[in-house]
Formats: C-alpha cells, sequence, structure tokens
C-alpha cells in the first residue's frame, strides 16, 4: 500500500499544481457540511485539465496493489450528502481552474473551481443570469452545482441546471480531456462508429438507451426535480444522445468535469414579493395548490426556528453584507416587526414567499394584488415587498437560514439526513401531517425551509451528535421518512443528491430493473470505480454509518 508521502512525491513529478499535506488541510478537507468525516490522504490543487488527468492516469497505474486509491473533487465543501468527501486524493479546483469567459450572446464557458458569488455579477453585467443557483449561491461553485444539478428559488419556472449545460469538458478514465454535447443525425451515427474510448461510450450508452426504452420511461420520478441516481430519462430522447445529462447531477462519479458551457436567461429587472404568515401549517398544502395556478417565479417558505434563529443572531449578518446593506437592513426590518408583534407570545409558525418577476411593474402588482385575494379566503395575513430592496431581508433569513444554524448553535449540531425530500404539491394536504407526527414523536428539534412550488422541503433537525441516544434516531426516523416519501410517489432528493446519506437507499426509490440501469450506468464510465466511490449506486450504509462525525 502507497503511503500518503510516496504518492505525494510521485505525483510532484506529474503535475504542476500543489500537493498539500498539513494535518491541519486534511482536518479541513475532511468533511464537508454534511454528518459525515472522511479524512484524505492528500489534497491536491490541479493548475490544468493536464494535471487532473496525470492524477487519473496514476490512480489508473497504481490501483491494482492499492485498491483504495482514488479521487474525488471537492470545491466549495457546502455539500450536505457527503458527496465531497474522500479518504484517498482530494482534488480542489478552485485555486487555479477557476476562469471564466465572455458572455456570448446567452452562452458563457466557465471552469469548475468558480464561486457562483464571482460568475453572476459578469453575466448580470450582460442581463443574462444562470437560473439554477441554490441558496448557497454566495458559498458554492459552479462545479458543485454541476456535480448536484442544483436548483434553488427559481427553479419552479426555470428548472435546474442540467436544463442550462450545452456542453461539458471533462477528464473520463483514460486520463485525457473528452468533450461532450448533445449528438443526433450524422454527428451521432459517426460518434457511434469511432473506436476511441469515448466513441466505444457513446455506443455502449446508446445501446443501453435504447434497450432500456420503456423501463427507463415508467421509472421516471413523478416530480418536478430530482436528483437521485443518473438522470436516466433524459440522455436520449429518441433522436439526440446527451451524455451531459448524465453528468450533471453525477456528483463527479463518471468522471471530472474541467470547463462547463452554460446556456444563459434573461434577467428580469422587475420583482414584487407578497409574505403570508401562517400561524399554523393546517391548510399548507391548499395554500401552494391555490397560488401555483397564478405562475409566480418564486414559491419559497422557512419556519418560526429560522425566524427565531434570524432576529438571535442579526448581528452575524453584518459579516456577511457589510456595513451599509447591514443599517440598510436593519432599518428595513422595523415594519416587519411591528407586524411579528401581533404573533407575541408566539411567532408565525411559517412564512411563505411568493415572488413574480417580470419587465413591467403593472403585470407584477396585478398579480400581488391576485394572490392576496386568494390568500384572504384562508384568513392569512400578507406583507407586500414591492421590489427587491425590500425583498431582501426576506431573502437573506431564507439564504442563510443553514448557515445560521450551522454557525451559531453550538450546543447541538444541523444533522441533514432528510434535508432533501420532495413530494408532488397535490400530495401535500395527507403528506405533511404524517412528516410532523414523526418529527415530534423522535422529538427533533428542526427548521424547514424550502421550494414550497415543488414540494421540496429542507428539513434540518439539531441533534447534540455526541449523545448516543440521539445519533440512535438517525437510522430509524430516516427510514420512516424515505416509506412516508415513496409512499406519494416523492423522490428523497429535489437537489442535494444522493453521497453518503441517501446513495445506499436508492433501492428503496427504484425498481430492480432500474436500479441496474443506473448501475450500468457507472460501470460503463468507471468500472474501476477510482471517481468518487461510495457514492451514488456504489454507496454502502454500513460504510456511511461507519464514518458518521462525533465531534464538530
Amino acid at each position: 500500500m502507497l503511503k500518503a508521502k510516496t504518492i505525494k512525491r510521485m505525483l510532484a513529478k506529474r503535475i504542476q499544481g500543489q500537493i498539500l499535506s498539513s494535518r491541519k488541510i486534511l482536518k479541513n478537507y475532511s468533511h464537508d457540511a454534511s454528518l459525515f468525516e472522511l479524512t484524505p490522504k492528500l489534497v491536491i490543487e490541479p493548475r490544468n485539465a493536464a494535471d487532473i488527468g496525470a492524477i487519473v492516469q496514476f490512480v489508473n497505474e497504481h490501483r491494482d496493489h492499492n485498491p483504495e486509491l482514488s479521487l474525488t473533487v471537492r470545491s466549495g465543501g457546502t455539500d450536505m450528502s457527503g458527496g465531497a468527501i474522500n479518504n484517498s486524493l482530494i482534488v480542489d479546483p478552485t485555486k487555479h481552474l477557476n476562469g471564466i469567459g465572455r458572455v456570448d450572446e446567452d452562452e458563457i464557458n466557465v471552469e469548475p473551481g468558480v464561486y457562483y458569488r464571482d460568475f453572476e455579477p459578469i453575466t448580470l453585467a450582460a442581463r443574462q443570469l444562470m437560473p439554477s443557483y441554490p441558496a448557497s449561491k454566495d458559498l458554492c461553485t459552479i462545479g458543485g452545482m454541476v456535480a448536484n444539478n442544483a436548483g434553488g428559488e427559481k427553479s419552479l419556472i426555470y428548472g435546474k441546471t442540467d436544463k442550462y449545460v450545452k456542453q461539458l469538458s471533462v477528464v473520463l478514465r483514460d486520463g485525457k480531456e473528452h468533450t461532450i454535447r448533445p449528438l443526433s443525425g450524422a454527428a451521432l451515427r459517426t460518434k457511434l462508429k469511432e473506436p476511441s474510448l469515448e466513441g466505444r461510450l457513446y455506443k455502449q450508452i446508446y445501446d443501453l438507451a435504447r434497450k432500456s426504452q420503456a423501463v427507463i420511461k415508467n421509472s421516471r420520478p413523478k416530480v418536478s426535480k430530482n436528483s437521485t441516481g443518473y438522470n436516466i430519462w433524459d440522455m436520449w430522447n429518441g433522436k439526440t444522445l446527451d451524455l451531459t445529462k448524465l453528468f450533471v447531477g453525477s456528483q463527479g462519479t463518471l468522471g471530472v468535469v474541467t470547463d462547463v458551457r452554460f446556456k444563459l436567461v434573461p434577467a428580469k429587472p422587475l420583482s414584487g414579493m407578497v409574505v403570508a404568515f401562517f400561524p399554523n401549517m393546517d391548510r399548507l398544502g391548499d395554500v401552494i395548490n391555490a397560488v401555483l395556478p397564478l405562475n409566480p417565479s418564486s414559491l419559497e417558505s422557512f419556519d418560526e426556528h429560522t425566524l427565531k434563529f434570524a432576529i438571535r443572531f442579526f448581528l452575524s449578518f453584518r459579516k456577511t453584507l457589510g456595513l451599509k446593506r447591514f443599517v440598510l437592513l436593519g432599518l428595513s426590518f422595523i415594519p416587519l416587526l411591528n407586524k411579528l408583534l401581533r404573533y407575541l407570545p408566539n411567532l408565525p409558525k411559517l412564512i411563505l414567499l411568493v415572488e413574480f418577476e417580470g419587465d413591467k411593474q403593472a403585470e407584477i402588482d396585478r398579480q400581488i394584488k391576485r394572490v392576496q385575494s386568494r390568500l384572504k379566503t384562508f384568513d392569512i395575513e400578507t406583507h407586500v415587498a414591492a421590489d427587491k430592496k425590500h425583498e431582501e431581508k426576506f431573502w437573506i433569513m431564507r439564504r442563510e437560514s443553514f448557515n445560521l444554524l450551522r454557525k451559531n448553535v453550538k450546543s447541538k449540531h444541523t444533522a441533514p439526513f432528510i434535508d432533501d425530500l420532495i413530494v408532488p404539491p397535490k400530495y401535500l394536504t395527507q403528506f405533511l401531517p404524517r412528516l410532523t407526527e414523526i418529527m415530534e414523536r423522535y422529538e427533533f428539534l428542526y427548521t424547514v425551509a424550502g421550494h414550497m412550488g415543488d414540494g421540496n422541503f429542507h428539513i434540518i433537525p439539531l441533534m447534540d451528535l455526541t449523545d448516543i441516544n440521539e445519533r440512535s434516531k438517525i437510522e430509524p426516523a430516516l427510514k420512516e421518512v424515505i416509506e412516508l416519501v415513496v409512499k406519494y410517489d416523492g423522490s428523497l432528493s429535489g437537489e442535494h443528491n444522493d453521497g453518503l446519506i441517501r446513495g445506499p437507499f436508492l433501492k428503496d426509490m427504484f425498481d430492480a430493473e432500474t436500479l441496474k440501469i443506473q448501475q450500468q450506468i457507472k460501470d460503463i464510465f468507471d468500472p474501476d470505480n477510482i471517481f468518487n466511490p461510495h457514492k451514488k449506486t456504489k454507496a454502502d450504509w454500513q460504510f456511511s454509518l461507519q464514518h458518521m462525525r462525533r465531534r464538530f
């Protein structure tokens, strides 16, 4: 078995980038935002795609005598499923693979190590937007968004990341960089005849897709978005073979993405929001089903616990926003606090954000009035945030909810193990009471936020994970929630993907034939399992349990 020092010395002769091995660095990279911890042997900052290719070739050469040798790409470290950690080699592209191209009409090339917060201003300067950004938009990278098939507050009308990926550059198992994009007609026929690795991969996927059309069609999750498994449902439409659909959302288990070409959408200049305050969640499902036909651009929420944390730790926003924005935010809270005083000694159980975007303020105002009219029938109090400036405080609370918990609650730790379930909105009136019963029976303190228009909930329990009695709740509660989600035609993940937490339970979502196709996808691209092992179809619950964090 090669030792870390030996690997470092051998790799240093092959690559231009840095190889890091200090105890502090390895500890920092041993965990992401999930429940899990895996300490890597080395952290590598590749300088270019050639470096990544050299790492892949090194792993291939030494894999026979070092079966645990593998590589996992990690960028922002915001992954909540344990998808960005590994006990072998971690590849971090943020230092060098962070180039951003120019906006070319409605398309742009960008490297995976770019933070979305640095990417968005460039697109907005051209009045364009990549709309699938997640709530962690100030922390995540483009590579992570592609790896997880990210979605967020605008997914209700714009869809997820896979919809905007036009082309990918990827390093495959041969250590070479390849370009993949949708192919049809003569271009596809030519590709299928190529004797190269790329040609053989296209041919294998093409044959699998055609042979399994009926099974694939019937197994599509019945939800508006899904990040479980590989996206086998959109790789072949009868005319076009699109391998980007498999790579987006694959969590780096098929190869390493080195460049992304995105399609952008026009950024809407105007917006307005109705904020609805729910004294309880009894009618939440009915309200969502009443508001959805009005086609809001976003339908988001956060609960009373998140609101309490936002008020309690309000000063922590200063570092995030800067002094000027922080002061303006504080002033804008005054009218809101006056409304909240009416609920004392309690607070609203849930705050629902209904946003409309457009080019004409008059149309936005009309939609806001329609929402208010519909909510009156439910006896729900509303507040109007008429423009982006007045909306900001609500978006900050929604987007920062997880970070508020993670950074400020020292006695308990965020435990994201049921953090991304999604069910069709039509079932919410039946589903939510049953979900609440499970959470209360296990006596969880938890926050709820999410994308209500999709029926996509982010539920984050706060737990003392040093307490064995608390830890023992995780597995049975997780299994009960999985059973409930599947019963209501849902998916275990709308956005956050499988990783170490949900990968072991793909068998609960898919039948044996569909799961076999999923496994074949992995085996076609990565038969030796060198790319991000223990995730997706290669996940194992006992392995995950063994690597659950005990100290924070």
